[in-house]
């Protein structure tokens, strides 16, 4: 039988290639007729595509303050680094011999990030922040499961938590129990001692918190669920407030994870890929999947022997290429990885006190590395928070998280990171302010944004229940 890759020589002496697609593709799968594709050259394909570009707005093209997602710029040293041959070509299903190198980097990036966090044993597997809250809860599960305490079926959620949190303690089957806040935007103490019992397995929490306000009373919060027998998890989304300052492991969190895409500086992308560690004290070790990389009589290896592990949670080891991106920058940054973080916080109080005049400020205190507006005032003069965030778009703005948290009216959730110079910053505010005289003076022109992007103003009722989803050019 020959095959496709059978190669002869034709009537013109020019070599053919030989052998049928039927040899060994079922004929429903060959097609009979011509594909139809459009004769393009190469220059007007990119030409196309590098307009699509054109169209979306990234963090290079402007500010790009979104709430609890920490847009930070991504140096291209990373890029760089991590299209290197040697990693690029490396197969995970090669040996420990033969990949010496690439596990010599995992096991270096999870000893800085045990560093950096604290905690004393870390998995590199889980593949975004919310698959790390499930590892994480997994880990809750069977830590409990194998203490005998299957009682333990309460998982305590504070109102101002990220969405994935209750989530993720959902689908390891945990009863979600909300604990509100406080005036000042914290953990209610009180209302917390109210609902602890022998149930609950743990109180999963972000510090600082979704309103940008560090929890003032965290070494209390840890003390009470230790002496209740429960465990801390720490949502790690704004951990780029406190790099270098303190740590999870100094709150008295028993697990922490990382959005390597957030705080270390690597590509969102469309939604992925990103990379969601995950650290443990010593306590939980034995229960973080398999396998982990260690260091043995001089050679690094893929670590499957785990007493207590809860398996493996994604294929291979990882998104590779997102922890070199993450270790590239851990070593450039250094100690200063602190001054980031520092800078961050600076930034974000820079922008809420010249804001604070204009828009609503619900919880009026020293922020960290975000801060939350409310929009309440403009939407009793005729524009919500989402008229807001479209006219920022106009002035060449990424418009920040809104509604969200939801113990926030209106809200706007702004988060500026190190990355932006001062300039950047005051113009940010100049913008905020003049759309704030804007609504007062003439609502109707702002109800019309956006006005400048590819895409304008649209019926958003019709565009949700018909959307059209057939590109045009």
């Amino acid at each position: 039988m020959k095959t496709i890759f059978e190669k002869s020589t034709g009537a013109d002496g020019i070599g053919v290639w030989e052998g049928s697609l039927g040899d060994f593709l079922p004929k429903e799968l060959l097609r009979e007729g011509k594909i139809g594709l459009p004769q393009l050259s190469e220059l007007d394909v990119m030409r196309h595509y590098k307009e699509l570009s054109d169209k979306n707005f990234c963090v290079e093209k402007g500010f790009y303050p979104l709430g609890s997602c920490t847009m930070k710029y991504n140096p291209k040293v990373n890029e760089l680094l991590a299209s290197l041959e040697g990693f690029t070509n490396l197969h995970p299903l090669q040996t420990d011999e033969e990949s010496q190198g690439a596990l010599e980097l995992m096991y270096k990036l999870q000893e800085a990030l045990k560093k950096i966090t604290g905690m004393d044993a870390i998995t590199l597997q889980p593949a975004a922040g919310a698959h790390g809250e499930l590892t994480g809860m997994m880990i809750v599960k069977k830590y409990f499961e194998t203490k005998g305490e299957k009682n333990r079926k309460k998982v305590i959620v504070p109102d101002s938590a990220h969405g994935t949190n209750p989530a993720s303690a959902k689908m390891c089957g945990f009863d979600i129990v909300e604990v509100k806040s406080n005036a000042k935007g914290q953990v209610d103490i009180e209302a917390l001692k109210e609902l602890l019992d022998k149930d609950v397995a743990a109180i999963m929490m972000t510090n600082p918190n979704t309103l940008g306000i560090f929890e003032e009373n965290v070494l209390e919060i840890s003390k009470l669920m230790h002496e209740n027998g429960s465990l801390l998890y720490y949502d790690g989304a704004n951990f780029n407030a406190v790099m270098g300052w303190t740590n999870p492991a100094l709150m008295g969190f028993d697990i922490v994870h990382l959005n390597l895409h957030k705080t270390f500086s690597t590509p969102h992308g469309g939604g992925g890929p990103g990379a969601g560690p995950v650290g443990v004290v010593e306590s939980l070790k034995e229960f973080l999947p398999v396998p982990v990389i260690d260091y043995v009589g001089g050679k690094y290896v893929r670590n499957y022997n785990l007493s207590h592990s809860i398996g493996k949670v994604r294929s291979f080891y990882g998104n590779f290429g997102v922890l070199v991106r993450a270790y590239a920058y851990i070593l450039m940054m250094g100690n200063n990885l602190k001054l980031a973080s520092a800078d961050a916080v600076l930034n974000a109080n820079y922008l809420k006190e010249k804001l604070k005049g204009a828009y609503d400020l619900p919880y009026d205190e020293p922020c960290m590395h975000e801060f939350v507006l409310s929009g309440e005032r403009q939407h009793h003069q005729g524009v919500s928070t989402l008229g807001i965030a479209k006219r920022l778009m106009d002035y060449n703005c990424h418009p920040p998280t809104v509604y969200f948290p939801l113990i926030v009216h209106e809200a706007l959730m702004i988060e500026p990171t190190e990355s932006e110079s001062k300039e950047v910053l005051d113009n940010f505010i100049e913008v905020m302010l003049k759309i704030a005289r804007e609504i007062e003076e003439n609502p109707e022109e702002v109800l019309k944004s956006p006005q400048t992007t590819p895409v304008k103003k649209i019926d958003e009722t019709l565009a949700a229940r018909h959307p059209d989803l057939v590109f045009k050019e």
